[in-house]
């Protein structure tokens, strides 16, 4: 059965830690090699590590220690951080969802921003966010999550190993200009740095599969499917929707023995309890955001069989539906 949960969840399935290992005595021409190619295929000249935590978002801002304004639309360990970092006594600008899901970009106007913390797509939604537009309102440095989706206007980048690679390791920051501080090599994650590389060069969404699931999806559901976003303003290759009467970790949970995977948001992607944190942004409250799921389709050899994934999808929900009935 086919994998449809890549932008959340991409499961590492081979290693190489032997050549990772980094010698004071030797060389390290594999790291240098990795170096190069960073910057061949980002055009940025400087990478570092950090921790994709609040901690390790805090961190940057306070290596920034500058007017920061942070979209609500970023992932929980940006937005925890931020929080951090206004306990401290500086000052975050936030930028608020709209109830169809997009940044609200009027947040920007007039407000004096060094750094603006803000990705060409919403998490757990994906949808799109014009970096375009954002540049003819703000002169702040945009510094963006580029795991699902890599903007060139982006002035920073980073990315998220565990939605990349199913590893919770240290994210890879790229920048140009001297905002962060370079590491030495001793204090680069290599891990990281090497499968971070790995997983973005081998990615290969599928771009075909959102149509002809969204028309299955909607014949076979009919009322009882509903759009917290509009389907054509999300990543190509992404999906999202709500299912009524269910909470979707009931539905992941199962859908999981027949090997076929999907996700409630961040983090969410092996059913877990907490519901989607940007639902709640939209406007939505708790018990509507558990009900929310995401599908991404990735490019593989095997074949995609819609109509009978999203058949197996409408029996097991009608099953837990009864059941919950009951």
């Amino acid at each position: 059965m086919p994998k449809l949960n890549s932008l959340q969840y991409h499961k590492l399935e081979d290693s190489c830690l032997d050549v990772l290992s980094l010698d004071a005595l030797t060389p390290n021409e594999f790291f240098d090699n990795l170096s190069k190619e960073y910057k061949d295929n980002f055009g940025f000249k400087k990478f570092k590590t950090f921790s994709f935590s609040k901690e390790g978002f805090l961190g940057l801002f306070l290596e920034l220690s500058s007017n920061i304004a942070v979209s609500l639309g970023e992932s929980k360990a940006v937005i925890d951080g931020a929080k951090l970092y206004e306990k401290l006594g500086f000052n975050v600008h936030w930028l608020s969802l709209n109830k169809d899901g997009k940044v609200n970009l009027y947040d920007l106007e007039n407000k004096n921003i060094d750094f603006l913390f803000l990705s060409s797509y919403v998490m757990d939604t994906f949808v799109k966010t014009s970096l375009k537009e954002v540049k003819t309102k703000t002169k702040a440095k945009i510094i963006s999550n580029a795991t699902a989706h890599k903007d060139t206007l982006s002035d920073v980048i980073y990315f998220d190993s565990y939605k990349l690679f199913g590893v919770c390791s240290a994210s890879v920051l790229l920048f140009n200009e001297e905002e962060f501080e370079q590491l030495s090599i001793g204090q680069i994650d290599t891990f990281a740095v090497k499968y971070t590389l790995d997983a973005i060069k081998n990615q290969n969404f599928n771009h075909d599969l959102k149509q002809e699931f969204l028309d299955e999806l909607i014949v076979l559901f009919k009322d009882d499917i509903y759009f917290f976003v509009e389907p054509s303003e999300t990543l190509e290759y992404s999906l999202h929707f709500g299912l009524k009467g269910i909470k979707a970790r009931e539905l992941i949970r199962t859908l999981a023995l027949n090997k076929i995977f999907i996700s409630n948001g961040e983090g969410c992607s092996l059913g877990l309890s907490k519901p989607s944190q940007i639902i709640q942004q939209m406007g939505y409250d708790e018990l509507t955001s558990r009900n929310s799921i995401s599908l991404s389709f990735y490019k593989t050899d095997e074949e995609i069989d819609v109509k009978k994934i999203v058949k197996t999808i409408y029996l097991k929900y009608r099953q837990i539906k009864a059941l919950n009935e009951e």
